[in-house]
């Protein structure tokens, strides 16, 4: 909540979402929120994909979505115990397209213009890090994505 207060005047008035551990949102909530923006952010636990509806995501079209970012691959003991017995009842082949690189084929397929994503489990405090890192050089400096991918890589 902070980071996205911090950077609210230097990109848009104009953030929408669901913020907070209360409740999950529905599968409308996604589609609407993925099909009326311009840049889409996940900051959450386990797979951003473990949370939509994989028949949903593959016939939606956004492509005024230009940029997606998945800061998930966090886990807790409640988010494991969650995510394995929702997998209990999922495919080999289907749990293979909740992987970072095969949802991130998927978000571009559906119209998505570029989609940065975490390649393996991390922290809560790690994701925070890269999302300031992130917002600074999009929205303070003015970077592109691609400029912004690699200073996160240094």
């Amino acid at each position: 909540k902070e980071m996205l207060e911090k950077y609210r005047d230097l990109f848009t008035l104009r953030w929408e979402g669901v913020i907070g551990d209360t409740c999950a949102p529905s599968q409308a909530q996604w589609e609407e929120l993925l099909t009326n923006c311009s840049a889409f952010l996940f900051y959450g636990m386990e797979r951003f994909m473990s949370h939509v509806l994989l028949n949903w995501l593959v016939a939606m079209n956004i492509p005024k979505c230009r940029l997606v970012i998945l800061l998930d691959l966090v886990r807790s003991q409640q988010s494991y115990q969650r995510i394995r017995n929702s997998d209990i009842h999922k495919s080999c082949r289907r749990i293979a397209l909740e992987r970072p690189t095969e949802t991130a084929m998927l978000l571009s397929l559906t119209g998505a213009g570029s989609v940065i994503a975490t390649q393996w489990y991390t922290t809560l405090q790690e994701n925070a890090e890269r999302l300031e890192t992130l917002l600074e050089n999009l929205l303070s400096f003015g970077k592109t994505t691609g400029q912004a991918v690699h200073i996160l890589q240094k």
